[in-house]
């Protein structure tokens, strides 16, 4: 029973505040899911196929990347000064010099391998790569012999290549690319990273979604013949998984709805999805008995040096991955070479033992892309994380040097043949045409038919994007 002549007191300013206090929270949260849902333009399936900007010339990436940071005054930028001058003090005959990573400053020193031109481009091209070498390879390559990095620390820098950041925790190129295309394989990531055996400084965020969905991450295979684990099913009938798969699937559905739909638990419900259909669609991949004994012993899986062998798998199965669509395949190196390319004592011995593990088989990749028609939609990129300097460390050895060196570029509609930059004529710093990553991404995307500037995300109430608010085509790669 109500007294009707009883009249609740006023709400205090204090009372209210304390009362609506959770009112206020879910007002800021419906502008930040208004926010998220006005800038974020994926579609209901983020890995459907998307239209580029324009036309394109290749439609996928095969990054060959060499952890360390090789030398170019030993591989592609040659610099007879530094044989003119080799034993010299490098602060009397270079100048002054920027600090290096361990300030261990020796003498100016020359390569220990002899340059040459080589094919109707005559590009330098040392003797550390005999297969390169071959004109029928080398008029494939543009090279690029200004590139420079912020950054002189393997982490930073590492993700400074891979997502255009110094920082962690930014998206991979290769998840830029699945965003701004999606897939053309429902049954294979659309980002492979092929690990030879060594997981670069930075550690799986090096080839992360970032603040992009959990879909467009990069998926770890080993080259070998379950190249991830729990591959083939357990069950021994198959009904007995398509079972679990429907519990699975039901408690995922509730789980979702549960969360208001949260972009991280559907992408990783689509990332079990694909997990699924790969059951199928890896062995295949790995099945190489349909390759002709010629192919394989053209990337040197019978070669008598054991990295070769396993670079070489690599590079055969990044032929195969793109051949069944995959956006971007990555290639880590081996172990076993000493530490990476980052050769800081022992130059001679690590350098050639890199160079005899990825020499051949980069060599047949481009080769048997050509062959098999896939070279025009590929593009192939060959980068470090930075360079080396002329001078020595201690005796023997290079320190890291992000103020100039080279990457190279080949097929999707690069210009071959051509080589566009300068260092000085130490092999020292960029001094013609300097570019940097931001660069060396947008020209990426502008040959998969990606306009840098507009291919966004909307992350922390700002338009992110690979170049953040740098970068511009390499107009003379591209022709």
């Amino acid at each position: 029973m109500h007294c009707h002549r009883f009249h609740p007191a006023p709400l205090s300013r204090r009372d209210l505040l304390r009362r609506c206090a959770l009112g206020f929270g879910g007002v800021a949260l419906h502008a930040l899911m208004h926010e998220e849902a006005f800038a974020a333009t994926l579609p209901a399936d983020p890995l459907a196929p998307r239209t580029p900007h324009f036309r394109p010339r290749a439609r996928n990436v095969i990054f060959l990347y060499m952890d360390g940071g090789p030398s170019q005054v030993d591989t592609f930028d040659y610099k007879p000064h530094l044989e003119k001058y080799h034993g010299r003090d490098p602060r009397e005959v270079i100048g002054e010099l920027a600090p290096t990573q361990f300030d261990k400053v020796g003498k100016v020193l020359k390569s220990q391998w002899a340059f040459k031109q080589r094919g109707e481009s005559g590009a330098w091209v040392s003797d550390l790569f005999p297969h390169l070498s071959d004109p029928e390879v080398t008029d494939e390559i543009a090279f690029i012999k200004s590139m420079t990095s912020k950054f002189s620390e393997h982490t930073s820098a590492n993700y400074f290549l891979h997502t255009g950041s110094g920082l962690q925790g930014r998206p991979s190129m290769g998840a830029w690319l699945g965003y701004g295309l999606g897939t053309l394989n429902r049954n294979l990531p659309g980002f492979v990273v092929l690990n030879g055996g060594l997981i670069p400084p930075g550690g799986l965020d090096c080839f992360g979604s970032g603040f992009l969905p959990a879909a467009y991450q990069g998926s770890v295979f080993l080259p070998r013949e379950q190249p991830i684990a729990n591959i083939r099913p357990t069950e021994e009938k198959p009904e007995l998984q398509r079972n679990k798969l429907r519990l699975i699937a039901g408690l995922d559905r509730g789980a979702l709805e549960a969360s208001g739909h949260d972009p991280q638990i559907e992408g990783a419900i689509r990332n079990y999805e694909t997990a699924f259909r790969m059951q199928t669609s890896v062995p295949d991949l790995m099945d190489l008995r349909g390759e002709a004994d010629s192919v394989k012993k053209l990337y040197g899986l019978d070669a008598d040096f054991k990295n070769t062998q396993v670079f070489g798998l690599q590079c055969l199965l990044a032929r195969r991955l793109v051949e069944r669509g995959v956006r971007f395949v990555e290639l880590t190196c081996p172990s076993g070479n000493g530490d990476r390319w980052d050769q800081h004592g022992d130059l001679f011995d690590g350098h050639s033992k890199n160079c005899r593990t990825v020499d051949q088989p980069i060599a047949a990749l481009l080769k048997d892309l050509r062959r098999t028609g896939l070279l025009d939609s590929t593009l192939v990129v060959w980068a470090g994380e930075f360079g080396r300097t002329p001078f020595a460390q201690g005796t023997d050895g290079r320190d890291h040097n992000p103020f100039g060196f080279t990457v190279w570029m080949a097929g999707g509609g690069v210009k071959g043949g051509v080589s566009v930059g300068e260092t000085d004529e130490w092999g020292y710093k960029a001094v013609r045409d300097r570019f940097e990553m931001h660069d060396l991404h947008a020209t990426m995307l502008h040959l998969l038919g990606i306009d840098h500037t507009k291919s966004t995300f909307r992350f922390s109430g700002r338009d992110m994007r690979l170049t953040d608010v740098h970068g511009h085509v390499i107009g003379a790669v591209t022709g």
